[in-house]
């Protein structure tokens, strides 16, 4: 558990000075494109810890995006900070029970930029660390009602984007995958509640490393950017896919959202 806790505390510490270091030097004069969309779609639970039934249901969705470019390998290189957090409610089947589900997740990416066709076309890959907190909670349950969702990940991400010159106002079309390969994620063993964890001590296995085997999860993000005179009008989709299967228990939490909102580019004095 100690190397399980001091892998989550590095994570942070990577995190932390990469931004310390593009906030200074050549970079303060790099603008920097920061976007604010609002989304709502379709959600599907499914934790066994809870119930043996999955909940379909509707989610709204928050998402902040800064992106700024770095002075690193010639100015070839992006910094990207993603915050978002969804509430969603939902359903089983036989319209028994509900689940109320509620997450926040903050990454960090850096990608490296490959500009082609005269810079109309752009494919960028990089790692990001991915920092996740929430809760699912059953409606019905009188003994384990509800389940935390806590969970800190490397990840690999990648992105296309490219410009369609159309008059006056350029279309941008972009789309962007991530997907961890190890990590760490807090979850009880299977029956075992959060009593015996933290009021009798016995929280011996509850942190655990994870892989792409173990969290198969990857998040797919479509946006199309409409530049007109006074600002840039943004419409998008995310399929966010998380999925885990950890100490007898399997979860996924499936979300398909459409979003819109729009993007402000400033310049650091």
């Amino acid at each position: 558990m100690k190397r399980s806790l001091s892998f989550i505390l590095l994570l942070w510490l990577s995190a932390l000075l990469a931004t310390a270091q593009s906030e200074g030097g050549t970079d303060a004069l790099r603008p920097i494109a920061r976007s604010t969309m609002y989304g709502a779609g379709m959600v599907n639970l499914y934790d066994t810890y809870l119930s043996p039934l999955e909940y379909s249901g509707v989610q709204v969705r928050v998402l902040r995006e800064s992106t700024r470019m770095t002075p690193w390998f010639d100015g070839n290189v992006s910094r990207q900070v993603l915050f978002q957090g969804y509430l969603a409610s939902a359903e089983n089947k036989a319209e028994t029970a509900n689940e109320l589900a509620g997450m926040v997740n903050w990454n960090y990416a850096l990608h490296y930029n490959f500009r082609l066709l005269d810079g109309r076309l752009s494919l960028l890959a990089g790692p990001m660390v991915q920092l996740h907190g929430g809760f699912l909670y059953n409606t019905r349950n009188s003994n384990n009602p509800a389940q935390a969702r806590l969970y800190a990940n490397m990840a690999l991400s990648g992105i296309a984007r490219y410009t369609i010159p159309w008059k006056r106002c350029p279309l941008t079309l972009r789309y962007q995958v991530d997907a961890p390969f190890v990590g760490v994620m807090f979850s009880p063993q299977y029956g075992q509640s959060y009593y015996e964890i933290f009021s009798l001590g016995h929280s011996d296995g509850t942190v655990v490393c994870t892989s792409f085997y173990r969290q198969p999860t990857m998040r797919h993000w479509f946006t199309a950017d409409m530049k007109f005179r006074r600002f840039t009008l943004r419409v998008g989709y995310m399929a966010d896919m998380q999925q885990a299967r950890v100490n007898g228990l399997r979860s996924h939490d499936y979300s398909h959202s459409f979003m819109v909102g729009l993007v402000k580019k400033l310049v650091p004095l």
